[in-house]
């Protein structure tokens, strides 16, 4: 085996799931100054904002989703590797894409905009630090 292009593989699959967790993070952003638009503007955003909002919040559902499926291939990259970069734990930040569904289904709550904006930027913290690792 081949451990530099096992060390490849693993940062390629990384950088594949930091594109997807970038693009979450900044359409939660996005999705969470639409909802602050509605709420503070006198009479609320309106329709445009409404629209805005979801929009924002279906396109970073679909990262997420995609955020989800490099993740996982991150992680089974990295068991490769392990034993050159010390043991990686990746589950702490994997599991909380187990409760996105409900996260749209509270689609209006401008907290949970907030929350899932903070569990994106932990993800994207451990995956960079593990990469730094890596290389």
């Amino acid at each position: 085996m081949d451990i530099q292009r096992e060390k490849e593989e693993a940062s390629l699959a990384g950088e594949r799931a930091l594109r997807s967790l970038y693009e979450a993070r900044n359409a939660l952003s996005s999705a969470g100054n639409w909802g602050l638009l509605d709420i503070f503007t006198s009479g609320g955003g309106g329709l445009f904002s409404t629209i805005m909002k979801h929009s924002k919040l279906n396109t970073a559902q679909s990262a997420l989703q995609r955020a989800r499926y490099d993740l996982d291939v991150f992680n089974r990259e990295l068991k490769d590797v392990s034993e050159t970069i010390g043991n990686i734990e990746m589950s702490e930040f994997l599991t909380f894409f187990d409760y996105m569904d409900s996260f749209i289904a509270e689609i209006m709550v401008q907290k949970r905009i907030s929350d899932m904006k903070g569990a994106v930027e932990r993800a994207i913290d451990q995956v960079e630090r593990i990469l730094r690792r890596l290389n």
